[in-house]
């Protein structure tokens, strides 16, 4: 099998050392552990110009999609990294799917209002990658053998010069603080119809959000800084956006995860404020550990992608090591699980993902249902919010993330996303205060850049 060639670059533990100068390229991607505050975050990955650039058609089925994905990715060919060189990608897809990919997987209402105008999926199809592995402290090029001499040697300058400060950058600053799209009687009216479904029977629990929106001024890398430097997270990325614009996301949470065959997901169901001093935090904690509503709304979503992963795992092989396991964040406590399982012999990734998307954390239980509530009674269509960041390279390695705490630049206005599980026994007042609470320091960070006009 053809070998990636790998060079050695002096070791950058902050990633924009690297992204910066090429933010602006074509399909510029960066996949960010948070490092050096997060700490459960390995890798950072990042790249740009990639060979093709690929995006679901009109009316094409999320199943036809992933089929024209495999096609590039046998395309682009198959790759091996050295020997002795252990790196999660070797050339191969970068990209988002959009909350509202899953209309091209489950038949779902039309009633959630679109104004947003992104794509459902934005896919690149990468030949170099820049890796920083934080546990092994190197930096380094890797590129598939298809990538020309001459486009190597070109990355190779490009990232051996020092950085140097941004030539050209515009100041990003809000033109107005942040304001709520759903007013708080409607957030209650909604809590209250999902309760009246609960109790007739239709599901279990429905995750319902609303929209923060404020104008900017800009170049939205420069809020990705300032969010990271508030907020850092194991499973942060930016993205550019091809119709201008950008992806900003400050997830803590991991969708699926392939390596070897072996698949993990993690599921993040709780969440409790961060105290104001020592005490109060430990206390905040223990509240969520021994909180039976918020154990119960896990233990759900456990349930449901048990049954997600079963449908492309070697049977018998989906178990639960990891279970109300409490993982702590700059604004919040979580309440986290781990559920793993081995891909069968005859599925890969995509099929992982046709059976598991979007995530069950951040729809409710039964999904589909539970999906048919959220459009009703939200009223835009959430776009990449609880959506995915990802990549998937040529040899079938996979991670992916739940794309909340995560923001949309585009047209002059960005947007970001809040909410939560509701149940039957959920108070509306303490579900507004949660979504607002996940979001806060974003918000709060951003509106310290606010310029009056």
């Amino acid at each position: 099998m053809p070998t990636c060639l790998v060079h050695l670059l002096p070791y950058q533990a902050d990633p924009a050392v690297y992204f910066q100068p090429v933010r602006q390229a074509p399909g510029a991607v960066l996949l960010d552990a948070g490092r050096p505050a997060a700490a459960r975050g390995r890798y950072d990955l990042l790249s740009a110009w990639p060979v093709a650039e690929l995006a679901p058609g009109q009316g094409e089925s999320g199943a036809a999609f992933f089929a024209r994905l495999r096609e590039q990715l046998e395309i682009l060919g198959p790759a091996q990294l050295p020997a002795g060189v252990e790196l999660p990608f070797a050339g191969g897809l970068l990209g988002y799917l959009a909350y509202d990919f899953g209309r091209r997987i489950e038949r779902l209402p039309e009633q959630a209002r679109d104004d947003l105008g992104l794509g459902d999926a934005v896919f690149g199809l990468y030949a170099w990658a820049l890796i920083s592995d934080h546990q092994a402290r190197t930096s380094q090029l890797v590129f598939h053998p298809t990538l020309p001499a001459a486009e190597q040697a070109r990355l190779l300058a490009l990232f051996e010069e020092p950085a140097g400060e941004a030539e050209g950058q515009a100041s990003f600053a809000l033109l107005a603080p942040f304001q709520a799209d759903i007013e708080q009687a409607r957030y209650a009216e909604a809590i209250a119809r999902i309760q009246a479904y609960i109790a007739s029977g239709d599901c279990y629990q429905v995750n319902y959000a609303q929209r923060f929106r404020a104008p900017y001024q800009g170049e939205p890398w420069q809020a990705y800084g300032a969010l990271r430097a508030a907020c850092p997270t194991p499973f942060s990325g930016y993205l550019t956006l091809p119709c201008g614009g950008a992806l900003l996301s400050l997830s803590p949470e991991r969708f699926i995860q392939v390596s070897q065959g072996r698949v993990e997901t993690r599921p993040i169901k709780g969440t409790q404020p961060r105290g104001h001093d020592e005490q109060e935090d430990a206390h905040n904690a223990r509240l969520l550990l021994a909180s039976t509503k918020d154990r119960a709304e896990n233990l759900m979503i456990v349930d449901l992608l048990r049954n997600d992963l079963g449908r492309s795992c070697r049977i018998g092989s989906v178990r639960v090591p990891e279970l109300f396991a409490l993982e702590s964040y700059p604004n919040v406590h979580h309440l986290v699980s781990a559920v793993t399982g081995e891909l069968a012999e005859d599925r890969d990734a995509f099929d992982l993902l046709l059976g598991a998307f979007p995530g069950g954390s951040i729809t409710g239980a039964p999904k589909i249902r539970a999906m048919q509530i959220i459009d009703e009674l939200e009223p835009t269509r959430r776009g990449p919010y609880c959506g995915s960041l990802l990549y998937l390279d040529v040899r079938g390695e996979m991670d992916s993330s739940i794309a909340i705490r995560s923001l949309l630049a585009k047209d002059g206005v960005i947007s970001c996303w809040g909410g939560g599980g509701i149940v039957a026994d959920s108070a509306w007042q303490a579900e507004y205060q949660e979504s607002i609470t996940k979001v806060q320091v974003l918000l709060s960070t951003l509106e310290r850049l606010y310029r009056v006009c």
